[in-house]
C-alpha cells in the first residue's frame, strides 16, 4: 500500500530523547522547548514563540489574550479544521464564516467588509495547503477597522508572503506540528505573538496562569496564580524529537519541494485534457509543499478517482466538510451560501506526499491519476 502519509525520521530523535531523559528534566519548558522557540525566533525573525501541545492550544490562547466574551464575533473561513472555530467557541465567541476564493480554498477577503459591525473582535486567516492569503489587503482592513488577526498557520511552516514568513504578519499566528505536517513531533504546535505588548501576558497564561517562569529566570522571589491560563506547554521529550526535525528543515522542505513539483509539472502538461484543476500559485506567495491537490470536476468524479486509486492500492484523501453546515453549528449559522467553501468540500483530492515517496510510487499514483481523469 502507498500510504496519504508517512512519518520522516532524521535520526536523532531518538538520540535527542534520551538526553532529554537523562537530563532529570522531562516536564515542559526546559533546554529543548528553549532550542525551538530560539529556531524559530532566528530563523523567521518571529517575535516570541510559546511550543503548545497542538495548533488547537495555541489558537485557544490567542482566544484568551484578546479577551474575547460572549457575544464577540470572529470572522474565518468555513473551509478549515474544526479547530479553528472550537479555540473561540469555548471563550463563547459567535463564529462568522466566510466563503472560500474561487480559484482557492483560502478566505475571500473582498467579503470581509461585509460581515463587519461593532460586535466584530477579529479575522482568523487560514493558510490553506501553506499558501498565504493576501495578507495586506487583510491587514489593510483588520486596521480600518481595529481588529485583530490571527494567522492560522497550521500548515504554513517555512511559507513566505512577498517575503515575510507565515505566522510572522497577523497580531498572532499558530502552528501544527502533528504527524502530517512538513515537520512534526506527533502532536504539538506553536503560538507566535507579533504584538510585544503580549508576551508577558502570553507567557502566564502558557504557565497555567501562573509567572512560574519568571520565578524561574530569578525576577521575582515566588510565583503565584495571576491571570487565567491552562497547561499549554508540552513536556521536553517532545519538544526533544520536534528539534531534530528543525534541523533537518531545509532538507525536508528540498524533497518536498521536488516531490509536488513533479505532481504539478506532470498534471500541468495535460491540464487542458484531464478533467481537474491544478493548485493555484502566486507570485506574491511561496509553496512550501504541505500537500498537492486536486480538484474534480464533480463530487461523484472525485468518488471514482479515490476507488480508482485504492484500487491500486494508493491511499488519497478528501478534505474539510463546511463547517457552517456541520450538525453543531448550521443551526447558528447565518443562512448565507457559501459555494466556492462547498465547492472545495465536494471536489477536492489530496495525493500521497511525503519524504520517502519513491519516483517510481509516485509515477504509478501519476499513471493511476491521469488514466482515471482523462
Amino acid at each position: 500500500m502507498i500510504p496519504f502519509n508517512k512519518q520522516h525520521l532524521t535520526g536523532k530523535e531518538i538520540q535527542y530523547i534520551e538526553e532529554a531523559v537523562h537530563s532529570g528534566k522531562i516536564a515542559g519548558n526546559g533546554s529543548f522547548t528553549e532550542k525551538c522557540h530560539n529556531f524559530f525566533e532566528k530563523k523567521y525573525g518571529f517575535k516570541k514563540c510559546f511550543l503548545t501541545t497542538s495548533c488547537t492550544d495555541a489558537l485557544e490562547m490567542t482566544a484568551i489574550l484578546m479577551d474575547l466574551k460572549q457575544g464577540d464575533e470572529v470572522i474565518m473561513p468555513s473551509y478549515t479544521f474544526v479547530s479553528t472555530a472550537n479555540a473561540f467557541v469555548l471563550r463563547g465567541a459567535k463564529i462568522v464564516f466566510v466563503d472560500s476564493c474561487p480559484n482557492n480554498p483560502n478566505l475571500d477577503y473582498t467579503l470581509l467588509e461585509g460581515l463587519i459591525n461593532s460586535k466584530t473582535k477579529a479575522i482568523v486567516v487560514v493558510h490553506y495547503a501553506g499558501l498565504a492569503c493576501d495578507m495586506d489587503a487583510i491587514m489593510s482592513i483588520a486596521d480600518k477597522h481595529k481588529l485583530f488577526v490571527v494567522e492560522d498557520a497550521a500548515q504554513a511552516v517555512d511559507s513566505y508572503y512577498k517575503g515575510k514568513p507565515l505566522g510572522g504578519i497577523g497580531h498572532f499566528g499558530t502552528f501544527s506540528f502533528h504527524e502530517t505536517k512538513n515537520v512534526s513531533c506527533g502532536e504539538g504546535g506553536m503560538l507566535v505573538v507579533n504584538d510585544e505588548k503580549f508576551c508577558s501576558r502570553a507567557e502566564i497564561i502558557w504557565e497555567k496562569g501562573t509567572n512560574r517562569t519568571a520565578f524561574f529566570r530569578g525576577e521575582i522571589d515566588e510565583y503565584g496564580w495571576v491571570d487565567i491560563g491552562s497547561s499549554f506547554l508540552p513536556s521536553e521529550i517532545t519538544a526533544a524529537f520536534l528539534l531534530a526535525q528543525l534541523e533537518s528543515l531545509d532538507k525536508i522542505q528540498d524533497v518536498r519541494k521536488r516531490i509536488w513539483t513533479n505532481y504539478y509539472d506532470e498534471f500541468e502538461n495535460m491540464e487542458e485534457d484531464l478533467d481537474v484543476r491544478l493548485p493555484f500559485t502566486t507570485n506574491y506567495a511561496t509553496n512550501n509543499a504541505q500537500m498537492f491537490y486536486l480538484i474534480c470536476s464533480s463530487k461523484e468524479k472525485r468518488l471514482g478517482l479515490i476507488s480508482a486509486l485504492k484500487k491500486e492500492r494508493i491511499a488519497s484523501a478528501f478534505h474539510y466538510l463546511p463547517l457552517h453546515k456541520s450538525p453543531f453549528y448550521q443551526k447558528k449559522h447565518d443562512g448565507r451560501n457559501l459555494p466556492n467553501c462547498e465547492n472545495f468540500s465536494n471536489c477536492l483530492i489530496r495525493l500521497p506526499l511525503y519524504f520517502s515517496l519513491s519516483i517510481d510510487d509516485q509515477l504509478k499514483i501519476i499513471e493511476v491519476v491521469k488514466s482515471y481523469v482523462k
